[in-house]
This record gives structure tokens, C-alpha cells and sequence, in this order.
């Protein structure tokens, strides 16, 4: 039936309206720092079994095929692709990057509650502890690391080791030390904006580790994590989109023709 057409095409449109705003997404954080592209999956929706394959047909012979008319498509998830962004060096001692899956672990100063980036942009608040973003509002790193104020030069090594020289001293002291979270499911996290994940029950709690421990990675100073966004792709993905939106309100114009001459045939 021509109604039918229409129902199961606008289902399609409005499965590629969502992945087009995924797409969107991505494209508007491709120079954001640690970002991670999402990808919409798509499932088909019930059949109409008009004729069971195996039935028996009016010479009693089962038939091989049957006949199934599909009432379209859904969005079933929007999975996130947690694939290594390219490491982008700045020379800045306070930035670093996670080389591996680990994430950094930070409190949220609202709710006290744990939460994880993989944003490294490091800044010294005005009690000199380390905070993740600027450093009126950026959210403390867990454990916490406090720098003094005499400290001419920060040195964050791969082990996360966190040491620092103080004015007129060529020795490095140890300040503090970095930990790593790695996930069961890094999928499972539920993304909060601001570069921020929290944990959820998907993802499974955090197993911490100092990293270049238990494959939690290592941290390289001086540099940040880039997005993973590949803008070539995404604009591939973007045409498709494009084209299957108009594919299927080409179908909903085709069924809803077909109903205006079914209509019209009561005039003859």
C-alpha cells in the first residue's frame, strides 16, 4: 500500500535527519582538543510476512523464498570512535597528551563527583594545584598535584611523574604523580561536553594504573591530542546523508502520486 511507502520512508528521513546532526557534530569539533567523532548505527525495523520461507505452496512443495516487506529504519545508537588522535606538538610545559586509552581523572568542583578527560591543556589555579581548562574554572586533577611558587621549570615525565626545579636549584624534586583510567567500555561513557566523560554502568568502573602500567598509556609533555575527526570522510558521509534524505521524500512524493490516481479513479 501507498501509505505504507510513506510511513517507512519517513522513517528513513528522519534516521538520516539524526545522523546528519552527528555529522554536524563532528565537523564543528574537528579542531576541538581530545575529541572523539561519533558514528550513527542503523538497524531495519519489523517486516510484514506476507508468505513464511517453508510454506507450502498450492502444489504442497515448501517454497524456498518468502515475502517480507520491510516498514523501515531506525537510529539503534550513536557509538563513539575512541581511535588515537594525532599528537600535536606545542612546547608548552603544562600541555600534555595521552599516548594510549587512558584517560586523566578530575573533580568537578559543583559536585565533587569524579570525572575524566583526555584534554591535557594544564593551567595553575591561584593555590598552585594543577587544574584541567582555564584556571578561574578548570576542575582539579585526581590525585591532586600542587605546584610551588618558586618553581622555575615543570617537568611531567612519561611515568607521570610529576617534578619541578625550584629558582637557583638544578635538582628536581617530585611533585606529584599522574594516574590513568582505563575502561571496560569506553564506549559505555556518557560524554558531558567540555571534554569531559562520566562513568555509567556500561562502561564499568574505572581501573586506574600510573601510566606505562597495565596499557594505560604514557604521557608526552608538550604536546596535545588533535581531534580524530577526518574531515574528508566526514564530507563523504554528509553527501550520502544528503542523498539518502532525498531518496526518501522522492518516495513519499511516488506514493503520495500513487494515491491521487487511486483517488481518481472514481471520476471515470
Amino acid at each position: 500500500m501507498s501509505v505504507q511507502a510513506l510511513y517507512t520512508a519517513a522513517t528513513g528521513m528522519d534516521a538520516m535527519q539524526t545522523k546528519l546532526d552527528v555529522i554536524a557534530n563532528n565537523l564543528a569539533n574537528v579542531s576541538t582538543t581530545a575529541f572523539k567523532r561519533d558514528r550513527a548505527n542503523f538497524e531495519d525495523l519489523l517486516y510484514r510476512n506476507q508468505v513464511y520461507p517453508g510454506m507450502m505452496d498450492n502444489n504442497q512443495q515448501p517454497t524456498a523464498v518468502g515475502t517480507h516487506i520491510g516498514l523501515g529504519t531506525r537510529i539503534t545508537s550513536v557509538q563513539m570512535d575512541h581511535r588515537q588522535g594525532t599528537l600535536q606538538q606545542t612546547g608548552r610545559e603544562l600541555d600534555i597528551a595521552i599516548e594510549g586509552r587512558g584517560f586523566l581523572q578530575v573533580t568537578d568542583p559543583a559536585t565533587q563527583t569524579i570525572q575524566f578527560t583526555r584534554a591535557g591543556n594544564l593551567n595553575i589555579n591561584a593555590n598552585g594545584n594543577l587544574v584541567i581548562g582555564s584556571a578561574q574554572t578548570g576542575r582539579l586533577l585526581e590525585p591532586p598535584i600542587q605546584i610551588p611558587q618558586d618553581a622555575n621549570a615543570i617537568i611531567i615525565n612519561p611515568n607521570g611523574t610529576v617534578m619541578m626545579r625550584r629558582n637557583g636549584n638544578a635538582q628536581s624534586e617530585q611533585v606529584g604523580q599522574l594516574q590513568l583510567a582505563q575502561f571496560i567500555n569506553p564506549d559505555g561513557l556518557l560524554k558531558l561536553g567540555e571534554n569531559l566523560y562520566a562513568q555509567t554502568d556500561a562502561s564499568s568502573a574505572p581501573l586506574l594504573a600510573n601510566p606505562g602500567t597495565d596499557g594505560a598509556g604514557i604521557i608526552r609533555q608538550g604536546s596535545l591530542e588533535a581531534s580524530n575527526v577526518e574531515p574528508v570522510t566526514e564530507l563523504i558521509d554528509l553527501i550520502t546523508t544528503q542523498r539518502g534524505f532525498e531518496l526518501n521524500s522522492q518516495a513519499i512524493q511516488a506514493g503520495d502520486q500513487i494515491m491521487q490516481q487511486i483517488n481518481n479513479l472514481r471520476r471515470f
